[in-house]
């Protein structure tokens, strides 16, 4: 017969009830708490430990990934928690080349391994247009445009449009009132830097008696076009946009001193920087990076920034002998600023806040990381997102990655007695050569080579913006193509 329960054991047993699931529901936050920490049983040793998370991605998607030679049993994009230590990764998609890496991954780290584009198996050249001559293509960095030169003696281009798989070609003619013209002489047009917008194009022209002017063009109205030379009565070595107006620029004029022009107002700054060899603009922050001498004591060498809008630069480093080699570049990998400095051999990489004018050195960054190769470093440079410092030295190379400070070093191997050819980025995290007549790509790494087509040295390459198509220059038996190859299958 059934008896109520006494007002006690019932507040017992809602007591116990309570605490259960109060105890439940503990358990199971924390098992959550400690499963996106990265926490996996380690079915060897009976040990909770705390393990990395994979994020995987390709171009184009859905590619089977394997780590350790097991499947993830899910496709790209996905990810897989690994417990901490030494793992193989292999990316595989039908009609494609595999994609592999090893990686040492700490425990509660994440990495994201979604760069990987995809090299297919076959690669069937299509030629685009045909030259008999040809003494230059570049491409924009927008990856929509390339303009091409049949004859540099010649004021005539033909514009590139990359936009869409049928591309088209039209002619731009440089209108004589643009430059400069003596009877009887000869006359030189070099395709020199485009905007980052894509819009812009930098010409030099060389004339007469080793006279040289820059003409800046607007490819789309040639009739905005500007004789930056005739506009500020100044000579330049080296002129470098910045913003995407095409009107405002850098310039190193023939003394060594660095002034920021206004083509639509037709000014030109004081002097910004002095005893400048070399320069670059890294338009993320509006700061200019420079190699030069100390103006005090023109026999030690510097590099050094200056930022927008203050009244003078600020030197970072000071060679220690005079005869070394130096460099500098820029990056940003989301809000963080990074520069990374050659002197010789040795690449010391720093983060922090860029100094403004008047610090002392390098005040308010700190070290990051160092690289050290054989030789002098004679190519540095970040990647598009800042992921990536790239340092090249001749066939030998590092990489290294900023969010996870590890250094890769890498050969380029050379078939050819002729010096190789510095790296180019060819999106945020791969690189392309032209040595051996052959075009090669390759993860930012080193690793996951292929030869992509054969082309002449020299000449400009591309992906198309949407990935599709690979752009580069060929030879025929009659002149010189444009030609491509298909990236993304149909």
């Amino acid at each position: 017969m059934f008896k109520k329960p006494s007002k006690r054991v019932f507040l017992i047993r809602r007591i116990l009830l309570s605490v259960l699931a109060t105890l439940s529901v503990l358990i199971i936050v924390t098992l959550s708490i400690f499963f996106m920490l990265g926490y996996r049983l380690d079915s060897n040793n009976g040990k909770l430990e705390q393990g990395a998370l994979l994020q995987f991605d390709s171009k184009p998607s859905g590619a089977d990934v394997w780590v350790d030679g097991k499947s993830v049993g899910s496709q790209t994009a996905t990810k897989q928690t690994v417990l901490a230590g030494v793992h193989t990764i292999k990316m595989s998609k039908s009609g494609y080349y595999d994609w592999n890496r090893t990686l040492k991954l700490d425990a509660g780290t994440l990495t994201w391994l979604d760069y990987t584009r995809f090299v297919p198996q076959k690669l069937p050249v299509e030629s685009i247009s045909s030259f008999k001559t040809l003494s230059g293509l570049t491409f924009s960095p927008d990856l929509k445009w390339g303009l091409a030169q049949v004859s540099t003696s010649e004021p005539t281009f033909q514009l590139i449009d990359l936009r869409s798989e049928t591309v088209k070609t039209s002619t731009l003619t440089l209108p004589t009132e643009l430059y400069t013209t003596q009877p009887n002489t000869a006359s030189t047009f070099t395709t020199y830097r485009w905007n980052s917008g894509g819009r812009y194009v930098i010409v030099q022209h060389t004339y007469g008696d080793n006279q040289t002017e820059w003409l800046m063009v607007d490819t789309q109205d040639l009739t905005k076009s500007v004789n930056i030379t005739r506009t500020l009565s100044v000579n330049f070595t080296d002129l470098q946009f910045t913003g995407t107006s095409g009107t405002s620029l850098y310039g190193l004029t023939t003394d060594g001193i660095v002034r920021k022009l206004d083509l639509s107002g037709g000014t030109i700054s004081r002097a910004l920087i002095n005893n400048v060899t070399s320069f670059s603009v890294f338009e993320d922050t509006n700061t200019v990076s420079y190699v030069g001498t100390n103006p005090d004591d023109t026999t030690k060498k510097v590099v050094g920034i200056y930022k927008d809008g203050e009244n003078s630069s600020t030197v970072l480093q000071t060679a220690n002998d005079p005869t070394t080699s130096m460099a500098i570049a820029i990056g940003r990998n989301f809000s963080d600023d990074y520069v990374a400095i050659a002197e010789g051999n040795m690449v010391t990489i720093l983060t922090g806040t860029l100094p403004s004018a008047g610090a002392s050195d390098s005040n308010g960054l700190r070290t990051y990381g160092t690289l050290q190769l054989n030789g002098a470093v004679t190519n540095l440079s970040f990647s598009e997102k800042g992921d990536y410092v790239l340092a090249q030295s001749g066939t030998e190379f590092m990489s290294y990655e900023v969010e996870h400070q590890r250094a890769t070093p890498g050969t380029i191997v050379s078939t050819t007695s002729q010096p190789v050819t510095p790296f180019k980025w060819l999106d945020a995290a791969h690189l392309w050569n032209d040595d051996n007549n052959s075009l090669t790509m390759r993860d930012f790494d080193g690793t996951n080579v292929h030869t992509i087509m054969p082309v002449v040295s020299g000449f400009g390459a591309t992906l198309s913006s949407n990935g599709t198509f690979f752009y580069g220059v060929g030879k025929t038996d009659t002149g010189y193509q444009l030609q491509r190859v298909r990236m993304i299958l149909k």
